[in-house]
């Protein structure tokens, strides 16, 4: 299989050139192996069990390899983290290590690497690292305020979004035979939650409680609604308790399948009483949407089994595809964000009078406002939040972006720019 070049391959060449030690993190089959495995010299793959028992023996071994050596799924032998940081306080010469790890180790004690090892975050693939269109506009230079002119014009439409939903964002499962990519998830879903929860230490007394807790999870996506009402919408035969779904929590998001947005709070602006819940996400909207058994057909035309829609409708109000595809934008504008070091989070005030789907910061606490429509025009009405958000903040809004499904990039008359999503890039 062909390499997919990623966004994170520079930041990952750029942070060896400076460090002595990084670690990938996230969900299994993002690709932190087949990127690590391109700028490595030597590899220890710890998924192997003769592997392990010769690194047990002799933990100097790390040090006599040609560097930069890949420790793969480090997490299978947590001391190995702490060997790592014993070698780089010998020598902070850089690009000497790359840890990749598909779960944090529960219970497990381990040296935080604050200054040694520095972390940092790999997500299934964004829209533009799926190679479906060439991106005109970048979420760089809108953090910079110097992006020029908003422009640009992509033939891709909303049927081919509802094609990279349900394609998936992990590598392996999208470039492999369309016909199989549901199997492949629910096999990535099954496993997760059959042999990788229980094996992170949760108490998994009723299998299909958790399954049926995860596709409530999955049915409020985009949305904040509270813990209470996901759990309400689980049929009370297979309910889990308040410190089971805790346990689910913690156990899925060691597993990096989790992805929650943060609500955004602000350092010294005029904004009060801004809500404090996170929007719900899993890793790749594909995951939602095999949880959910949406298809082709029943996000085009808003159909679905009564069962599913009446719990999906206990947790939020739209169409599914609505909040599906503001996963997508929300996986692929936290890509986009990570070179310039820019942290994602979202917007609304505690009555729900104002809500921002997305909260760009970059470092210098400049901020880009954005916004996501499924829908190809953009009208007044959909930019009343930015503009509200703009009276509030001033020049700390650097810019203020709708994201849509339409066909062109362009900024409005009153300063919004509208950009479809194949058109935004890193």
């Amino acid at each position: 299989m062909d390499y997919l070049p990623r966004i994170i391959d520079p930041v990952l060449e750029s942070a060896l050139r400076g460090l002595p030690a990084v670690a990938i993190d996230g969900a299994k089959a993002v690709g932190k192996s087949a990127t690590a495995e391109r700028v490595a010299k030597s590899i220890l793959r710890l998924d192997r069990p003769e592997e392990v028992t010769i690194l047990r023996a002799d933990r100097d071994r790390i040090n006599r390899l040609e560097r930069p050596v890949l420790i793969d799924e480090w997490q299978l032998d947590p001391p190995i983290w702490d060997a790592v940081r014993r070698s780089v306080d010998a020598d902070r010469a850089p690009g000497h290590f790359i840890l990749t790890g598909s779960a944090n180790p529960r219970n497990t004690k381990i040296h935080s690497g604050a200054g040694r090892i520095v972390r940092m975050r790999m997500r299934p693939l964004s829209f533009a690292e799926r190679g479906r269109a060439i991106p005109t506009v970048s979420l760089g230079a809108l953090l910079t305020g110097e992006v020029g002119a908003i422009e640009g014009e992509t033939t891709i439409g909303l049927d081919h979004y509802v094609d990279e939903i349900l394609a998936s964002g992990f590598p392996g499962i999208r470039t492999s035979d369309e016909s199989t990519h549901a199997t492949q998830l629910e096999s990535y879903l099954s496993f997760a939650l059959s042999r990788e929860v229980p094996a992170l230490g949760a108490m998994v007394r009723r299998p299909k409680a958790l399954e049926a807790w995860l596709r409530a999870y999955a049915a409020a996506s985009s949305s904040t609604a509270s813990f209470e009402k996901v759990a309400d919408a689980v049929a009370k035969d297979v309910r889990p308790t308040r410190v089971t779904i805790g346990d689910y929590r913690e156990a899925l998001s060691q597993l990096w399948l989790l992805d929650e947005v943060p609500a955004w709070v602000p350092f010294g602006s005029e904004l009060s009483r801004l809500g404090r819940a996170p929007k719900h996400q899993l890793a790749d909207p594909a995951l939602a949407a095999r949880l959910l058994r949406a298809s082709r057909d029943t996000l085009l035309h808003a159909t679905t089994t009564a069962d599913r829609a009446k719990a999906y409708q206990r947790i939020r109000k739209g169409p599914l595809l609505g909040a599906l595809f503001e996963s997508l934008v929300t996986l692929s504008v936290r890509v986009y964000a990570q070179p310039v070091g820019s942290a994602v989070s979202h917007l609304r005030t505690h009555s729900g009078d104002h809500e921002v789907d997305l909260i760009v910061e970059a470092p210098d606490a400049r901020v880009l406002a954005i916004e996501v429509k499924l829908a190809s025009d953009v009208d007044d009405h959909a930019v009343r939040h930015l503009n509200w958000l703009q009276n509030k903040i001033g020049d700390d809004l650097v810019d203020r972006i709708i994201i849509t499904t339409g066909r062109h990039a362009y900024r409005r008359p009153d300063g919004v720019a509208v950009v479809p999503l194949a058109l935004l890039g890193a």
